[in-house]
C-alpha cells in the first residue's frame, strides 16, 4: 500500500479539496471551551477540532483502516487528512524503537490539528479482563506522556475501543477520566484535555462522571 511515485499533482488536487472540506466543516479552535480542572467535553466530529494533539484510535497495524468508506473514526481521521498521512505511518515503520513506542506521531495534514496520536487500544472479544482495563488506561496515559515530552498545550481524546472495538462504552469512560485524573495529580503540567464524543450515550456517560470525579 503506497502512493510513491504518483504524480504530484494528485496531492496538490487532494489538498485542494480536503481543504475546502475543512472550512465547510466550520474548524472549531479548542482554545474557546470552558474548562474544569483543564478538562472539557466537546461532541461532534473530532476531524473539526483545532488543537495541538487529536489521538486516532486505530488498529494494531497502526497503518489506517482498510476499508473504503468504513465509518470508524481511524478512516474519518484518515480520509479527512489526505494520503500523506498513511506515507508517514509507512515510513516511520523504518525508525529504530518504533515496535516499542505506543503512540505513533504524525503531522496533522489538512487536519486542523497539528499533530495526530495514533493508538490501539483493545479489542474485547468476551468479557472486559482487567488487563484490557490497564491497556485501555496506558493509551491515556501515553499520549499524555507524549504531550508532555512535545510540550504540548492541548489534546483532544476520542473514545478510544469503544465502537467496533467492542469496549463497554459506560466502563471505557471511567477508564478514561480516571487515567486523566490520575495523570493530572502526578504530573506538574499544565495542557487542557479535551473528551471528545460523538453519540449521544456517551455524552451523557461523560458528562455523569466528569460530575462525581470534579465534585
Amino acid at each position: 500500500m503506497t502512493l510513491k511515485g504518483i504524480d504530484e499533482k494528485f496531492y496538490t488536487l487532494q489538498d485542494e479539496l480536503l481543504s475546502l472540506e475543512r472550512d465547510e466543516k466550520d474548524v472549531v479552535d479548542v482554545e474557546t471551551f470552558e474548562y474544569k480542572n483543564n478538562i472539557a467535553l466537546y461532541q461532534g466530529n473530532i476531524t473539526r477540532l483545532k488543537a495541538d494533539a487529536i489521538v486516532n484510535a486505530t488498529n494494531n497495524e497502526y497503518l489506517g483502516c482498510f476499508l473504503p468508506c468504513h465509518n470508524c473514526i481511524d478512516n474519518q481521521i484518515m480520509s479527512a487528512s489526505g494520503f500523506q498521512m498513511r506515507e508517514e505511518l509507512l515510513a516511520i515503520k523504518k525508525y529504530k524503537g518504533y515496535e516499542q513506542d505506543p503512540v505513533k506521531l504524525t503531522a496533522g495534514y489538512n487536519l486542523p490539528c497539528k499533530y495526530v496520536f495514533h493508538v490501539a487500544g483493545p479489542q474485547i472479544f468476551g468479557n472486559v479482563t482487567k488487563k484490557d482495563e490497564q491497556d485501555l488506561s496506558m493509551c491515556y496515559i501515553n499520549c499524555l506522556d507524549k504531550a508532555k515530552e512535545m510540550k504540548l498545550n492541548s489534546i483532544v481524546f476520542c473514545c478510544i475501543s469503544t465502537g467496533v472495538y467492542s469496549f463497554p462504552n459506560d466502563r471505557a469512560c471511567e477508564i478514561a477520566i480516571k487515567s486523566v485524573k490520575d495523570w493530572q495529580k502526578k504530573n506538574d503540567y499544565d495542557i487542557k484535555v479535551v473528551f471528545d464524543v460523538f453519540l449521544d450515550i456517551d455524552k451523557e456517560l461523560y458528562e455523569r462522571n466528569l460530575r462525581k470525579a470534579n465534585s
